[in-house]
């Protein structure tokens, strides 16, 4: 029997996520650290920290953005704490609308952060990763974003022995958030998460959420 099946048993259960929270929320904390990721904005419903980071590629966007190698782009991280937990029955309309209106708080957070920060002038596109279960979720979730502004553009499939043991770990413990926060979300698929990346220009996001 699952433990969700059972009042008694989730009762028990209890105690050992507040031990895997407290585990996890370490381990998170420790790689932020590492990464430099951190919080824009105080507001509760913010969903997204930060980091500011170099562009590893060219890139150019639709409005005409171009950054180059080694030019500071601003990467958006989930904030795993403050996502809406899934409903126990499943994702509703209602969580999803939740969801829909933390994401633009979010990013009219963060154009307001970027507005106060004349030390990141020369940051001209944010970027992310977005877990996706399957690659035939990927497409969804890229027009899901899509509507907020972000362009989704397919990063080489080719990955070396390396990255899909670091892709792997990510996974891991995007499974381990996932089971002490957010448990409704959580299924066998998560192991062989995909990643949607987007990106969405300064312009963009000041037209549409400054």
């Amino acid at each position: 029997m699952a433990v969700w099946d059972s009042a008694e048993r989730t009762t028990q259960w209890r105690p050992s996520r507040r031990w895997l929270a407290d585990a996890v929320g370490l381990l998170d904390s420790r790689l932020r650290r590492g990464q430099a990721v951190f919080e824009y904005t105080r507001h509760p419903a913010c969903v997204f920290r930060l980091d500011i980071n170099c562009a590893v590629k060219a890139l150019d966007l639709r409005d005409g953005t171009r950054v180059h190698p080694g030019q500071r782009v601003a990467r958006l991280h989930f904030w795993n704490e403050q996502v809406p937990p899934i409903p126990k029955g499943g994702a509703t309309i209602a969580w999803a609308r939740q969801l829909q209106r933390a994401i633009a708080s979010s990013l009219r957070e963060l154009a307001s952060f970027l507005a106060s920060r004349p030390d990141l002038a020369d940051v001209v596109i944010v970027c992310g990763e977005v877990p996706s279960g399957t690659r035939a979720q990927a497409g969804q979730v890229a027009r899901i974003m899509e509507r907020y502004g972000f362009e989704a553009i397919a990063a080489p499939q080719h990955m070396s022995t390396g990255e899909r043991l670091h892709r792997f770990g990510e996974n891991i413990l995007i499974s381990l958030i996932l089971l002490a926060h957010n448990p409704g979300a959580l299924h066998f698929g998560t192991l062989k998460r995909v990643r949607v990346p987007i990106y969405m220009s300064r312009r963009v996001l000041e037209r549409k959420f400054g």
